[in-house]
């Protein structure tokens, strides 16, 4: 009876730890860009280095986790990960900084469905009927969700453009989740190493459109007022959670199941509407609302579709003792499995972890 108790405590830490670090990168992420609206590359710049700074105090104090030597070879191989990975995270930010907090979640919802697309043409496998039913609902909720409104006031109706970034940040979540399964050979099947390779790699490549676009400029004047607080504190506060998203994220897969981590992302998808409104004063339609609500509805039915299809009786693969540091980003941690496995099992927990870490 102890034990269980002990167990039912873990799991609801985690869970609370999980949903606390989720909504706190959301929150704190649209604060910095409604401040700082001009600076969008250089904050991502930011976070991205802090990502390196923390995976090096970690390898600095643990023994199990090292950090790879610089090599060309491996740079060039990891080179379509890493692109796909830095082209997602802007288009993330983009849409995060052009909608409400409370509709961003609506703008990213066919993460799920291209998710599935993507992985299915990847494998070459085709979906069950029933899972091809979930990702019609959940479609369904985001074309409900972007149907024009005459409840809504200008100021708060979503640009074509904002809509755009939505779509593609989607879409690039779908190639990166599929990506880092083929990459991990690279990396000794090591997710530190991955994620050590997609941060630097990713901070390199936006360097020059930080520049180009004119960024440091923009920052220089920004430090001659009283809001660069809000960009560099808010730089540091998103860096750091979204390395401790990561940690979540991986006690969730190891802790949790996938039903109870569905559930808990609900509820998280829920207060992130509450606290949108109450926060940045959102407006909340009722086609908004119910455009949540069949999102989510689509994604629990997926869930449970999968946990079903799922066979029992098979003991869990071997986990890598770096996944089990959880000290590398939410978005390194897919588990590589054999050719002819379905990548969408593992989409129950990696879609939302990779999502969660960049909000």
């Amino acid at each position: 009876m102890a034990l269980f108790n002990s167990q039912r405590m873990q799991v609801a830490g985690v869970v609370t730890f999980y949903m606390a670090s989720a909504l706190i990168m959301v929150f704190v992420n649209k604060a910095v860009l409604n401040n700082s609206p001009d600076l969008p590359l250089l904050f991502l710049l930011f976070q991205l280095l802090i990502a390196v700074v923390l995976l090096h105090a970690s390898a600095t104090l643990s023994n199990k986790i090292s950090i790879p030597k610089l090599d060309s070879t491996v740079a060039k191989k990891l080179f379509p990960v890493v692109s796909v990975n830095i082209i997602g995270l802007v288009f993330n930010t983009l849409c995060l900084r052009d909608v409400e907090a409370s509709f961003f979640q609506i703008a990213r919802g066919l993460v799920l469905p291209l998710t599935i697309a993507v992985s299915s043409a990847y494998t070459r496998s085709t979906p069950s009927r029933l899972v091809i039913g979930a990702a019609s609902i959940v479609t369904l909720g985001f074309m409900l969700g972007v149907a024009p409104s005459s409840s809504l006031p200008v100021t708060a109706i979503p640009s074509t453009l904002s809509l755009f970034y939505g779509v593609l940040s989607s879409l690039f979540i779908a190639f990166h989740a599929v990506l880092i399964k083929s990459s991990l050979p690279y990396c000794n099947n090591s997710t530190i190493e991955l994620a050590w390779w997609t941060n630097v790699g990713s901070a390199i490549m936006i360097l020059p459109f930080v520049i180009l676009h004119g960024e440091p400029s923009k920052f220089y004047v920004l430090l001659q007022g009283d809001n660069w607080r809000v960009f560099l504190w808010g730089s540091l506060v998103t860096g750091l959670f979204g390395f401790l998203l990561c940690v979540a994220g991986l006690l969730s897969i190891k802790i949790t199941s996938p039903i109870t981590h569905m559930f808990s992302s609900a509820a998280r998808s829920v207060l992130q509407t509450a606290l949108g409104v109450w926060i940045f004063n959102d407006i909340l339609t009722t086609n908004r609302a119910a455009s949540i609500s069949v999102i989510l509805g689509g994604t629990m039915v997926y869930t449970w579709i999968k946990s079903r299809e799922v066979p029992t009786g098979i003991p869990p693969p071997k986990r890598d003792p770096d996944v089990e540091m959880g000290a590398a980003r939410a978005r390194t941690q897919f588990n590589p499995s054999k050719p002819g496995d379905r990548v969408e099992n593992n989409i129950l927990w990696q879609v939302d972890e990779i999502t969660d870490e960049k909000n």
